[in-house]
């Protein structure tokens, strides 16, 4: 219990004190005018109040994110705390705070622009379609998951529901984003955190002991904590497709100080989810062994919901397995279209020039609905944290172009480059090889980015020295 308590303490204090440094170290100014207001085009360009665009942000890049990623990371035993705590502070919440702001410094970018801008035109190109192919995979699971649940729990056929469920998001996708998401996302917004309050507050008023950080791995099967935990505690921790998302409130916020709250606060709520919830599950089921058999992390959450909560819980859990994942769902394909116009430089003011880039994105992602969920969310965690990885080395770069503090990019840059490296060496969807020998390559992988990065830096920093003699 008290690990709990610190580890809340420690993301709201890291939020306080930490965001600011972050703010700070980036170059926070008001004085900037904002796509929002440079460019409102009434569309994608709206300028949106600091509480709802929060609201907007949080439950964008949340969905299920924190909740099953979570309760799937409590099968290692408390040491998930530590990943969600540390992970949501100093690489997620910073991730998500240079993803936001980069956009707004540029125009309202997508994440592929971003990248090209700090890490080059080949990086920009790969980073274009690796983001659109990322969305797309996250609406088609977001699009399956709530419709098999909805199945399960009406009997209307799970087609019915994709239908349903697509059309919603066509709309979504097309609609001037106050005409739908401002009016919606903040309800929902609202009601996952109420859900992780009730939760948290059940575990408490009914006696369960929530464990005490250990360094021990629990994880039923023995599977490693490295890297395995870093892939499965994504939402809550850190992630690459926030940074996919982060560009949508970009072009809403109507001053840079507002960054802070929206981006930075935003993960920091979602850590605290994330925290809530793999609590809950260990404290509920009593071992990580008896949670790995209760069943898949939808059913286990509505057993905690239903249980703690009663009749309301039950209509938390609804709101939480089935509306959550469907409010990223269509900003993932919103964040698709952007991203293709972007690429594309086709504005987006007109209905029929946003439906041109809807239509085949959905096409593509009906036809994905057919493909066994479980092999595209296999690959989706492994990107997922690639995209966050290539996402803090080109903020790492532009703290470098302006010669600031670049190790608050740079050091979670190398972390995450370790982690995503090993998996795909050791990972069954991946390589399949030891860890003998994923571990060591992983390793070097990270301090051989570590040391280009290190050599760039040094010699953009004698380029600018040249260049400022010559002015003499």
């Amino acid at each position: 219990m008290i690990s709990f308590i610190l580890s809340i303490i420690a993301l709201i204090l890291g939020y306080v004190f930490y965001g600011k440094v972050v703010e700070k170290i980036f170059g926070m100014d008001d004085g900037r005018a904002t796509p929002a207001t440079s460019m409102a085009d009434g569309v994608d360009f709206v300028p949106v109040k600091t509480g709802n665009a929060f609201l907007i942000q949080f439950l964008n890049i949340a969905g299920l994110g924190p909740i099953f990623g979570a309760v799937a990371g409590a099968y290692w035993g408390p040491s998930a705390f530590l990943w969600i705590v540390l992970g949501s502070i100093f690489a997620g919440a910073t991730h998500d705070y240079f993803a936001g702001m980069l956009s707004v410094r540029h125009s309202g970018e997508t994440v592929g622009e971003i990248v090209g801008h700090y890490l080059g035109t080949s990086a920009k190109n790969v980073m274009r379609l690796f983001s659109v192919v990322l969305l797309i995979l996250v609406g088609v699971v977001f699009v399956n998951g709530p419709a098999d649940l909805l199945q399960n729990m009406t009997g209307i056929p799970k087609m019915g529901w994709v239908a349903i469920i697509i059309a919603y998001y066509l709309l979504a996708t097309v609609l001037p984003i106050d005409k739908l998401i401002t009016k919606v996302y903040p309800i929902f917004g609202a009601s996952l955190l109420i859900m992780a309050v009730g939760i948290i507050l059940g575990i408490f008023f009914k006696g369960y002991t929530i464990p005490e950080i250990q360094f021990t791995n629990l994880h039923p099967s023995g599977k490693g904590i490295f890297p395995y935990l870093f892939i499965t505690i994504a939402c809550g921790a850190i992630s690459g497709f926030h940074a996919t998302q982060s560009p949508i409130m970009a072009r809403c916020i109507s001053k840079e100080s507002q960054g802070r709250k929206v981006f930075y606060g935003a993960m920091i709520t979602e850590g605290v989810i994330a925290l809530i919830w793999a609590a809950a599950a260990m404290a509920f089921f009593g071992t990580t062994k008896a949670l790995s058999e209760a069943g898949a992390p939808a059913v286990v959450v509505n057993t905690i919901s239903v249980s703690l909560l009663g009749g309301f819980g039950g209509i938390l859990a609804l709101l939480g397995v089935v509306a959550c994942p469907i409010t990223s769902g269509d900003t993932a394909f919103r964040s698709a279209r952007l991203a293709i116009a972007d690429a594309l430089k086709f504005k987006q003011a007109k209905v029929s020039s946003r439906f041109v880039i809807a239509i085949p994105l959905f096409v593509i992602g009906v036809a994905l609905c057919f493909i066994d969920f479980a092999i595209i969310w296999r690959y989706f965690a492994w990107a997922n944290q690639t995209l966050a990885m290539v996402m803090l080395w080109a903020a790492a770069s532009y703290l470098v172009q302006n010669k600031r503090f670049h190790y608050i990019c740079s050091v979670p840059a190398a972390f995450m480059t370790a982690v995503t490296t090993t998996y795909i060496i050791v990972a069954p969807e991946g390589l399949k090889l030891s860890e003998g020998i994923g571990y060591p390559v992983g390793i070097i992988t990270a301090v051989a980015a570590f040391v280009f990065f290190m050599y760039k830096a040094a010699k953009a920093k004698q380029t600018l020295i040249n260049e400022k003699v010559e002015n003499i």
